[in-house]
């Protein structure tokens, strides 16, 4: 019965993913209260409601932070988390990133597998269930809009709306997991009157928009230089020295006789798997620290980098290095820019479940301490989740999904942050499968069609199982 639904909503099921990915549904800055993230995030909430709407749910627009569609009845009300947002797509794309294009049985675009593909399936298994099965519970699908920043969505939800006693959000990996590392976004600063009386200046600093948990592919900087006291060609010639030695891509952009522009190069990831990637900022902070010092400048924000963070990506330079079972603690580099007359590092930590967090920020005071430059603040903090892989609810989706492919997979444990950490008794429950390559994040990001629909009939399952 499960299959024929599939089978007979494939087509739309497609359909419907292909016109959600044409919504580029990236945030944005917005004074409309109507929009709060932006005319383009608040387009994708339209269409999802409406489309639940059309489908046969109950709808509700929470003051355009968030959504949901609901079907069932009963006091009890599970939860299925899932957001709309996506991060910038970046370049170098084979096809269009906002296209929906499908290519080799795959439908490619920004956000097919995060988190557009696996909202639709999660749609359609309540679908299936509503249709077939009188269930005992309320069954809410969130839509969340603010998930790839900083959870303003997720946050307006808690305060207005009903907490879900139960759920999952597809928004990671199968089989299922049970512990989610803490989130850190911890930033340094110097103030830039530093640079008032050198020969060499910075600026400006563009990373082409870089979310802070994406590892940056491209960075770059403007120099202006005293051509009084350097010579241009000079300056060039050692610059190109400095990043020969180094062994960077970093190309050198002669703008006029007193301004080099500086642009680094690096290979995007997600902010949990920083050694997937290539660090577009760390190296040109590092090229950055050398070529000052060439002429005699410390600019203590770069030599603390380059002594402390350097293109490490487990914090081993600062000491931080922890692991546990949730697996070794992670670093991001993601952004490197100027605000309000600062300049500004900020980096994204994946810290393992059972460390003591106040170490962190700790080992971060102490060594800026060392320098008279340097201010340090932690921007951002998300705890850790834990729930105990022998539980219920770990074990039953676990199961399911085992059941559904003729597995015999066990619980994992990531260093993605998804919305299940900010319900009780919830966890994340796919989409991406075992062995598949992570494109979250990445260019010509896909989700393979087959896939999209055994992860439908995985999730009504799981509907079926917690609702009945």
């Amino acid at each position: 019965m499960l299959e024929k639904f599939i089978n007979e909503n494939k087509e739309m099921i497609i359909k419907n993913l292909q016109e959600l990915i044409q919504i580029p549904s990236c945030y944005s800055k917005s004074n409309n209260t109507k929009y709060p993230f932006g005319e383009s995030v608040n387009n994708a909430l339209e269409y999802t409601l409406e489309l639940g709407e059309r489908l046969g749910f109950k709808t509700k627009n929470i003051d355009g932070y968030c959504g949901y569609i609901e079907f069932g009845e009963g006091k009890e009300l599970i939860g299925i988390i899932g957001h709309l947002d996506v991060v910038p797509e970046g370049d170098n794309w084979t096809y269009p990133p906002f296209s929906g294009t499908i290519s080799d049985g795959c439908i490619f675009g920004r956000g097919a597998i995060d988190d557009k593909g696996p909202v639709i399936a999660s749609l359609y298994a309540m679908k299936y269930v509503m249709e077939t099965t009188k269930v005992k519970k309320r069954v809410r699908l969130i839509l969340g809009l603010n998930e790839e920043n900083n959870w303003d969505c997720i946050k307006h939800y808690k305060k207005h709306e009903e907490i879900p006693s139960i759920g999952f959000s597809p928004d990671a990996d199968f089989p299922c997991i049970y512990a989610e590392k803490a989130v850190l976004t911890q930033e340094i600063k110097s103030d830039i009157s530093q640079f008032k009386n050198l020969n060499i200046k910075i600026t400006n600093i563009d990373c082409n928009n870089n979310a802070i948990n994406v590892v940056p592919k491209i960075c770059s900087v403007v120099l202006s230089i005293n051509t009084d006291k350097i010579r241009t060609e000079e300056f060039i010639d050692n610059l190109k020295s400095i990043i020969k030695d180094s062994n960077f891509e970093i190309d050198i952009y002669k703008i006029d006789n007193e301004e080099i522009k500086l642009t680094s190069h690096g290979i995007s990831a997600h902010a949990a798997h920083p050694d997937l990637g290539i660090n577009s900022i760390s190296r040109l902070i590092i090229i950055l620290d050398k070529i000052f010092k060439t002429y005699g400048y410390t600019i203590d924000l770069f030599d603390f980098f380059t002594k402390y963070i350097c293109l490490e990506y487990n914090g081993k330079n600062l000491g931080i290095d922890f692991k546990d079972e949730s697996g070794k603690l992670t670093l991001n580099v993601g952004y490197f820019g100027i605000e309000n007359n600062f300049m500004k590092i900020k980096m994204n930590l994946r810290v393992p479940v059972h460390t003591d967090i106040t170490k962190i920020g700790a080992t971060f005071i102490k060594a800026t301490c060392e320098y008279i430059n340097i201010d340090f603040d932690t921007t951002n903090y998300m705890p850790a989740l834990y729930i105990n892989p022998n539980s219920n609810l770990v074990q039953s989706l676990c199961n399911i999904y085992n059941e559904e492919t003729q597995s015999n997979c066990k619980p994992i444990t990531i260093g993605g942050a998804t919305f299940a950490r900010a319900f009780p008794n919830c966890i994340s429950f796919g989409a991406n499968f075992p062995d598949d390559k992570d494109m979250c994040h990445q260019t010509d990001e896909f989700i393979s069609i087959d896939k999209l629909l055994l992860a439908c009939k995985i999730y009504a399952k799981a509907i079926l199982f917690l609702g009945t």
